[in-house]
């Protein structure tokens, strides 16, 4: 399979050097806002075509599912422009800055039967069922709390930093541990409050209390000013598990009710941790599915909405770009 990436930062170095080590799919075009800038990525990275515009590449043939990495801001825009153009679409977290944009996205791909899909590794990654068959196992016993946070020195960056572009700390990182919290409590949540600090327009630090059914909790936070642990907690009625690096698992280790080590699992070796959601695009859209089944449009428009209410709550919005 042929890939094309709309954009060339940082997040999209790490894709091409990925599906480099890939089997079954080749970075093949890259396009970004002016040619020179394609150019320089594209003969770093082997990719074998570079454009000085998003409409350029998707004018290509050969490309048949496009990786969207440009800002928050513009993904509706880019994805929008991808399934025009007839391609498949895997496109960065946040998927939109909304729930209706996500849903106008989902329609329109449905109308052109085309897959597309969110791009948030930790869905797509070995170590999800790594957790899930722990839980189901019982070594921990009822779950009934969850704790995970995420944080890191960004706020200087451009789409950090400005509303224009979507910034803000609960796009761009917390929307992980509210996921990871979904992945272990599940969809049924009844109840969510959320606290944030600003900073020049955009929230800093967040901090998150999801009720789930069956009075079950998750309190989170997010930040892109300081340094977290990156640690998710799992609580049960007979021990707990913590998840090192909730944004790139590592290891998951097991505890007693006495607080005693009885189990730790590292995860598979891995190229980047990207491949899982490209492998899982191709097999997809082989078999002819307009989604992929580790994050399916229903669980992406349902977290899009608990952080629109989050800000709603705020009385925060985030400016749409058409």
């Amino acid at each position: 399979m042929k890939l094309g990436i709309l954009g060339a930062g940082g997040i999209a170095s790490t894709m091409a050097k990925t599906v480099a080590g890939m089997e079954d799919v080749e970075a093949y075009a890259v396009a970004a806002r002016d040619l020179e800038r394609a150019q320089v990525f594209a003969q770093k990275y082997e990719v074998k075509k570079a454009y000085g515009s998003y409409e350029e590449m998707l004018a290509d043939d050969e490309v048949e599912l496009v990786y969207i990495a440009t800002p928050h801001s513009h993904h509706y825009l880019h994805a929008k422009m991808c399934l025009e153009a007839g391609k498949h679409v895997l496109c960065e977290k946040a998927f939109t800055v909304n729930a209706e944009q996500a849903q106008k996205l989902f329609d329109l791909a449905k109308e052109k039967k085309l897959l597309i899909t969110e791009a948030i590794w930790t869905r797509y990654m070995p170590s999800r069922k790594m957790i899930n068959d722990i839980i189901e196992s019982g070594v921990i016993g009822e779950v009934t709390a969850v704790t995970a946070n995420l944080s890191y020195t960004i706020s200087h960056v451009e789409r950090i930093r400005k509303p224009e572009l979507a910034g803000g700390a609960l796009l761009d990182v917390g929307v992980y541990p509210i996921n990871f919290a979904s992945m272990v409590l599940g969809d049924k949540v009844k109840d969510v409050k959320a606290t944030a600090i600003f900073q020049n327009g955009v929230d800093i630090l967040d901090s998150i209390a999801m009720v789930f059914e069956g009075d079950r909790m998750a309190t989170l936070q997010c930040g892109a000013r300081e340094i977290s642990d990156r640690m998710g907690s799992i609580f049960g009625t007979r021990g707990y598990m913590q998840v090192q690096n909730i944004n790139n698992p590592e290891k998951i280790t097991v505890f007693d009710t006495d607080h005693k080590e009885v189990a730790s699992y590292v995860v598979p070796k891995q190229i980047s941790g990207y491949e899982y959601e490209v492998e899982s695009c191709m097999k997809a859209i082989q078999e002819g599915k307009l989604e992929c089944p580790e994050m399916p449009h229903a669980e992406t428009i349902r977290i899009m909405k608990i952080m629109d209410d989050i800000r709603k709550s705020w009385n925060y919005e985030i400016p749409w770009i058409e």
